[in-house]
């Protein structure tokens, strides 16, 4: 199957051929390079960028181990919308204002003006990291990334009823409901993943759409757990990055957890924000070998959701949804434990969340007090 698959693009099967971040990758990776970097660097990124989440490594491993401290303290991001997914007012399916339009290639002159010319265009104002906070729709200028003033908040789930829609996010100060199950399951077949909806796509949207779209059709799903607040009382900002901290068992000898913030309207318009995915046999590192799981035993997951700048206004809800795939974006996970790309064996697995008082799941926003 890889001399096939590598037919076309002999480098594909190169990649399949190394699943773990081993040499092969570091070869190339600027992570392993951020010493070599002498010059500061304007890293530009997108919410909706397929490449969001090594832009911002970039940004932040620069800000701490570039080669010197003119470097280092040079250092300026960007965060705009879209990026392949676009740069327009409109993304997906939001329009994000007026104010939302972005020029990349005049940003870029504005900072070779700045950086070559010393002109005291918008990079001079003393602020190296700027925003677009989605929700209101607008920029910010902030002095880092992640934001120092962002307050690491749980969200515990907890479910009234297992599956579509019955979950429930504790907000803040909620300890305890009274009634309801300590644990959702949900059945993932490999031949039937869940399919992706929008998202950090790249780069053919004729073939999947990017963006932000609506989740409503997916979260209908009997293996698409869905936990939301209530209507929120007052708007809430969650700026930086966003994890997901999942206690979880599967029936199979591997699985894959994925995890998706998601913005409900008073309209019911499900709008995705962020997301991520873990294998559970990599779930302590992508570096070392693999750490094969026991059938039935109950292992904490740390998924990193990427990031997100967003105010989720009054009257909307803050909703995760939880299942074990997102096809095509992600590869499917075949339950055996054996290689996707050689094998074409693959079983059903029951998968367990868990989320009672020894498993406390939890979705961990960085909320910016407003």
């Amino acid at each position: 199957m890889l001399r096939i698959l590598g037919t076309g693009s002999p480098y594909f099967g190169n990649w399949l051929a190394h699943p773990l971040y081993d040499d092969y990758w570091k070869q190339w990776s600027i992570e392993e390079n951020f010493q070599n970097i002498q010059v500061p660097a304007l890293t530009i990124a997108a919410w909706y960028d397929i490449f969001q989440g090594g832009s911002l490594r970039n940004y932040m491993g620069l800000k701490a181990h570039a080669g010197n401290e003119a470097a280092r303290d040079g250092q300026h991001l960007i965060v705009a919308i879209g990026g392949h997914s676009g740069w327009g007012r409109t993304v997906g399916q939001v329009d994000f204002g007026p104010d939302a339009p972005f020029d990349e290639n005049a940003v870029i002159l504005d900072w070779y003006d700045y950086l070559f010319l010393g002109k005291q265009n918008e990079f001079a104002n003393g602020k190296p990291v700027k925003i677009f906070v989605m929700g209101k729709n607008e920029w910010r200028f902030e002095d880092e990334w992640p934001l120092k003033r962002a307050k690491e908040t749980r969200y515990l789930l907890y479910s009234a009823s297992s599956l579509r829609g019955g979950g429930a996010l504790l907000e803040p100060g909620v300890l305890t409901r009274t009634s309801g199950s300590s644990s959702d399951a949900f059945v993932y077949d490999p031949a039937n993943p869940v399919p992706t909806v929008g998202g950090p796509l790249c780069c053919d949207s004729n073939h999947l759409a990017p963006g932000p779209r609506d989740q409503s059709e997916v979260e209908k799903r009997a293996d698409v757990l869905v936990y939301s607040t209530t209507p929120l009382q007052q708007d809430v900002e969650v700026t930086g990055p966003v994890t997901l901290d999942l206690f979880a068992s599967t029936s199979a000898a591997d699985t894959d957890f994925t995890g998706k913030l998601v913005d409900v309207g008073p309209d019911g318009k499900a709008i995705n924000l962020t997301e991520g995915i873990l294998r559970a046999r990599y779930r302590e590192s992508m570096t070392g070998a693999p750490k094969p799981i026991t059938p039935g035993q109950v292992y904490e997951y740390k998924i990193d959701l990427w990031s997100t700048s967003n105010v989720f206004l009054k009257g909307h809800r803050i909703r995760l949804e939880v299942s074990s795939s997102n096809f095509p974006r992600f590869d499917r996970n075949l339950n055996t434990g054996k290689d996707a790309a050689t094998s074409a064996e693959f079983i059903k697995a029951t998968n367990t969340i868990y989320h009672d008082a020894q498993h406390p799941s939890a979705l961990v926003l960085p909320v910016v007090p407003r």
